[in-house]
């Protein structure tokens, strides 16, 4: 089974200035980035994500302040604190992901490895476990 999700670290300098992380040519993201979008003024108590990508990679930064995020693949969850601008979560494709527990003034920066593509999304958590059955699916046919 693969791994739904892995923190991973970016490359930070330090210097009597301030602290800069690099998001151009990232050690570490498996993809090049082709999309970056950032959200924020999140509601207390407000959730985002409740979807999956079928293609895209994403890696999910807290930039600013802390949130949670629950990962998903159908048979297992994990939930991670995202708290640190100079780590990113790793999201595999094919993974059901919901964002939550939104700090005041939190900021959930991501990198995508591909542009926006509305069939690249699924919406319904119903429709996302047909998806899963239909992947395993192949899987098991590949492996018999």
């Amino acid at each position: 089974m693969k791994e739904i999700g892995k923190i991973i670290d970016l490359p930070t300098q330090k210097a009597n200035e301030g602290t800069r992380t690099s998001v151009g040519s990232i050690v570490g993201v498996p993809f090049d980035v082709k999309r970056t979008y950032w959200t924020y003024d999140i509601p207390a108590g407000a959730a985002r994500g409740g979807h999956a990508h079928k293609e895209c990679l994403e890696v999910i930064i807290a930039a600013s302040g802390s949130f949670t995020v629950t990962l998903d693949d159908g048979y297992q969850k994990k939930t991670y604190l995202l708290n640190r601008p100079d780590q990113g979560l790793l999201v595999n494709t094919g993974i059901w992901r919901t964002l939550q527990d939104f700090s005041a003034g939190s900021v959930c920066f991501v990198l995508a490895s591909d542009l926006y593509d509305a069939d690249d999304y699924i919406y319904e958590y119903e429709d996302f476990e047909q998806y899963v059955k239909e992947k395993q699916g192949v899987q098991d046919k590949k492996h018999s």
